[in-house]
């Protein structure tokens, strides 16, 4: 039951991770501060939750036996969670070079993170196809989620700035949609990779997760980013009008299914040990 407690936690940390990245989407000067402060502090909750429940699985629940792969995701989380904290102190004042500085650090330290824990569930030599696969879904799924609580957030600042210009919710919005299409694709491909060139034992559990899994694949396909994709038609065309509070409302949906999918991903990754 510890490996499913850590599999369920990996969605705080992408959520995290990728909301960081989609902060760099929207003209840091074209919306008022408030916005990156209170959209950095949920993410920076997120990393932290991330790394206290690691810590406390990995060091109070068992101290016994602590994994070195565990440790050291522990200690990149925590990395994460510092930069993360300073750049969130940088957004209230102005260091410009600073919060530069602190904005890459975090990202670069939040892919590194996310690589380490996607390795802590390749069982297969370091050259191998699933060395890349596993690391390139976890950061892809990472994106859309921080894509879609970017849109809503913002959404959400429309009604407080109000006048404010559709140019930064048409731009997170069509990284949204862009982020939606590639994490399907690297889905979609990345499995039939998996299968043709993956090692033996890879191979097994794809034949496994199509023979004793494949209700729960359909699921996780047509609950995640397949649902997505009509939401996202459905947003495009509340931003014609434009109707930007229908928009928000309708991001809150999209962010259900973007979550619900990755939920089912996760416990197919802990089923299966399948990055999907």
């Amino acid at each position: 039951m510890i490996e499913f407690a850590h599999t369920f936690l990996l969605i705080f940390g992408q959520l995290a991770v990728g909301g960081i990245a989609a902060l760099s989407v929207p003209s840091f000067h074209a919306i008022e501060r408030g916005f990156f402060k209170s959209t950095a502090c949920v993410y920076l909750g997120c990393g932290l939750a991330i790394f206290l429940g690691k810590l406390y699985l990995v060091f109070f629940l068992r101290p016994e036996t602590i994994p070195l792969a565990r440790g050291v995701e522990v200690g990149a989380w925590f990395l994460f969670c510092v930069c993360c904290g300073l750049y969130s102190y940088t957004l209230w004042g102005d260091p410009f070079v600073l919060r530069a500085r602190a904005y890459v650090a975090t990202l670069l330290s939040g892919v590194v993170a996310l690589t380490i824990s996607a390795n802590t569930y390749r069982h297969t030599p370091f050259l191998a196809v699933e060395t890349v696969l596993y690391p390139l879904t976890f950061f892809t799924a990472s994106l859309m989620l921080g894509a879609v609580a970017t849109g809503m957030s913002l959404g959400h600042w429309y009604l407080i700035e109000l006048g404010l210009s559709l140019e930064p919710f048409k731009r997170v919005f069509t990284f949204y949609v862009g982020t939606v299409i590639i994490h399907l694709g690297v889905l979609l491909v990345g499995t039939g990779l998996l299968l043709l060139a993956g090692r033996e034992e890879t191979v097994a559990s794809v034949h496994s997760l199509w023979t004793n899994h494949r209700t729960l694949l359909w699921l996780r396909l047509g609950l995640g980013p397949l649902a997505s994709l009509p939401l996202a038609y459905m947003i495009w065309r509340t931003l014609q009008i434009p109707q930007t509070m229908a928009a928000t409302g309708l991001f809150y949906i999209a962010i259900l299914a973007a979550v619900v999918g990755e939920f089912l991903g996760r416990f197919l990754l802990f089923r299966t040990a399948l990055p999907l």
